[in-house]
């Protein structure tokens, strides 16, 4: 036996259905993936460190978004959702709904078992096509470390490690720090 092939689904009946879904989902070539849930851990990491970013930006022309800012890699056509988006300047957005972003200056992932190897990987190859992006980050939920790719003046992408809760790393395109104590606090060595 051979398996039903999937029907193939458009840009728009894909936003048509993502937009009153309950769940969130990806697109990419004419395929809905189902997106998980995250974890206690993830949501605390992730709360952070908007909290650590948002303070720093408020006196900027930036605005960061959780999990909720879906974006478009216009390149590839990937509809996804990064755990924090941080744009600056004007928004692009795909159409008047103003749900779906076209201008990430900064991407952040926290890694989970489900998903680290994507957001390595494929995610990851998808987000670099983008323009306007500037720093790639990756957040680890076992330890305290991330991953900081910022795109250099050549193309070229350059990884600085963070490892400890005495580190940091600096995010040269929005000119923020994001300490490693703050990322991680109340999260302990308990997980």
């Amino acid at each position: 036996m051979t398996a039903q092939p999937q029907r193939y689904i458009t840009e728009q009946e894909y936003l048509e259905v993502e937009r009153t879904s309950t769940s969130k989902h990806e697109y990419l070539d004419g395929q809905i993936y189902a997106m998980s849930g995250a974890s206690r851990i993830h949501n605390l990491i992730a709360g952070n460190t908007l909290a650590a970013l948002h303070g720093q930006l408020r006196q900027k022309p930036c605005q960061i978004f959780p999990s909720d800012m879906r974006i478009r890699v216009m390149r590839t056509g990937l509809n996804t959702y990064p755990d924090l988006v941080i744009m600056c300047g004007e928004p692009e957005y795909t159409d008047d709904a103003l749900d779906t972003l076209t201008n990430p200056l900064v991407l952040i992932e926290i890694l989970s078992p489900s998903t680290e190897r994507y957001d390595r990987g494929m995610k990851a190859q998808h987000y670099r096509t983008i323009e306007t992006l500037q720093d790639y980050i990756l957040i680890a939920q076992d330890y305290y470390h991330i991953e900081h790719y910022s795109r250099q003046a050549n193309g070229q992408w350059l990884l600085e490690e963070a490892i400890g809760l005495e580190a940091q790393i600096t995010i040269g395109s929005i000119a923020c720090s994001l300490a490693l104590a703050d990322v991680y606090e109340k999260v302990g060595m308990g997980w």
